[in-house]
């Protein structure tokens, strides 16, 4: 492992506002009274990465908490000391594999999911490791409160027709849905943030998909 690595690791190791595995599940059913000290909907970001769309949706919005989950603590560490850097007190991170998702998140916790550019694992072998296969999106009905939404934005095509026929096959409910966001009229404030590599595939004039739904 890499010094910058190493160090990145350490230093999470001091930030308030990253949980590390097991570190989180105290908060469970908890977390915007007892991180965030207030009432306020709380919105995940999975697979969140350097955690510039959970960064910038806490921004936008101060009356909601943010919390990014990524495994790899290297890569939060961007989103966590941004965090701390600016002042930004509605967003925390937390470090787990998304599969133990309720292990961390009571029933009816969540108001919101992003789920921004995530590996679309592409073979066959790997479909169960899709963050759109029905298994990851029963574990995100059950911790989302009623009507709660999920967004999926990719650049890759095949995730998102996979998701779109899961979606279909479930009988989900559909609020937005387009494969070319920025000739769209749906680009807002929100659905304009870029992550670092949705920038690297804009420069290639790749599209970028994006579907919202919902479990009823």
């Amino acid at each position: 492992m890499g010094k910058d690595k190493l160090r990145r690791f350490a230093e999470i190791e001091t930030f308030a506002n990253v949980y590390q595995l097991d570190e989180g599940k105290p908060l469970k059913g908890e977390w915007a009274k007892t991180h965030f000290k207030n009432e306020k909907p709380v919105v995940l970001e999975l697979a969140c990465g350097k955690g510039e769309y959970t960064v910038n949706l806490a921004k936008l919005f101060p009356e909601k908490n943010f919390i990014g989950i990524d495994y790899k603590g290297n890569r939060i560490w961007r989103g966590a000391k941004t965090g701390i850097e600016e002042g930004i007190d509605n967003v925390a991170f937390l470090r787990i594999q998304i599969e133990n998702l309720l292990d961390y998140f009571e029933a009816g916790e969540i108001d919101e999911i992003w789920i921004t550019f995530p590996d679309p694992q592409p073979q066959d072998s790997r479909e169960k490791k899709r963050l759109t296969f029905p298994a990851f999106l029963d574990r995100y009905k059950q911790v989302l409160k009623a009507g709660g939404k999920v967004n999926l934005k990719t650049d890759n095509d095949d995730l998102y027709a996979y998701t779109v026929e899961k979606v279909n096959e479930l009988g989900l409910k559909v609020h937005k849905n387009t494969d070319h966001l920025y000739t769209s009229d749906l680009v807002d404030e929100v659905l304009s943030i870029k992550t670092y590599y949705e920038k690297k595939y804009l420069l290639h004039d790749k599209n970028i998909n994006y579907i919202q739904f919902s479990f009823e």
